[in-house]
């Protein structure tokens, strides 16, 4: 099957500025992204979705391509990233190219690498979608809350002596990449497809990175990721 990578990078980043191709590790943090999907060997294309001159010329740079650029409407705040997805797969369409499959992979994902995304395709074989996920730390059914007074609580008291080993395990999204059938993402408007299975990942291989904290967090947990696999 066809499969295109589509690396989301647009300019605009308010809690860090030039996010998306800011020095992580040495070298702009796009390129893990960029490198995972080219070494990958699964995708037809790897592109970059971004209306800003200079990370199109990092991407380029790095071996991806930028066909394009990304619409005003597709760059403000309110833009998903469902929206540039059907962005990106209908201006492929407009030139006569489409794929079976494609993988939107986040431009600030260092933890990101070939195998996972291999899997994720390989995984497409039998189901729509797959979402990467990881189990949250501590039991959500356990979480506290303020009320209007100021004073904390349990969320659900009915938990509050219950053993972590006994309540059920949540996961949340690990926010590093996408892969869904293209037929599936068309027919209900995202990657979201009732049809979704996960793809498990460790707490080490993931990290918000939305403050300067997290980017410090995600340097150590990288190198930490990189010395285990060699």
């Amino acid at each position: 099957m066809s499969s295109l990578a589509i690396i989301t990078a647009r300019g605009g980043s308010k809690r860090i500025p030039r996010k998306n191709i800011r020095p992580f590790c040495g070298k702009p943090i796009i390129c893990y992204s960029i490198e995972a999907a080219l070494s990958s060997g699964i995708f037809t294309e790897v592109m970059v979705s971004t209306d800003d001159t200079e990370i199109a010329q990092i991407a380029t740079d790095a071996g991806a391509s930028v066909p394009f650029l990304r619409s005003a409407a597709a760059a403000n705040d309110y833009a998903s990233t469902d929206d540039v997805i059907r962005e990106v797969l209908e201006a492929y369409q407009a030139i006569g190219k489409t794929f079976d499959t494609f993988c939107c992979i986040y431009p600030t994902a260092p933890f990101v690498t070939a195998a996972k995304l291999k899997t994720a395709v390989e995984m497409l074989q039998n189901a729509e979608s797959v979402m990467p996920v990881v189990p949250f730390s501590y039991p959500v059914q356990r979480g506290l809350r303020l009320d209007s007074q100021g004073h904390i609580g349990y969320k659900w008291p009915e938990y509050a002596a219950a053993r972590s080993q006994d309540l059920e395990k949540i996961y949340h999204d690990c926010g590093q990449f996408y892969a869904c059938r293209t037929e599936a993402f068309f027919r209900e408007g995202t990657t979201d497809t009732p049809n979704m299975v996960p793809l498990i990942l460790p707490e080490m291989e993931v990290q918000d990175i939305d403050t300067l904290e997290d980017w410090a967090i995600a340097e150590v947990k990288y190198q930490k990721m990189t010395e285990k696999e060699h």
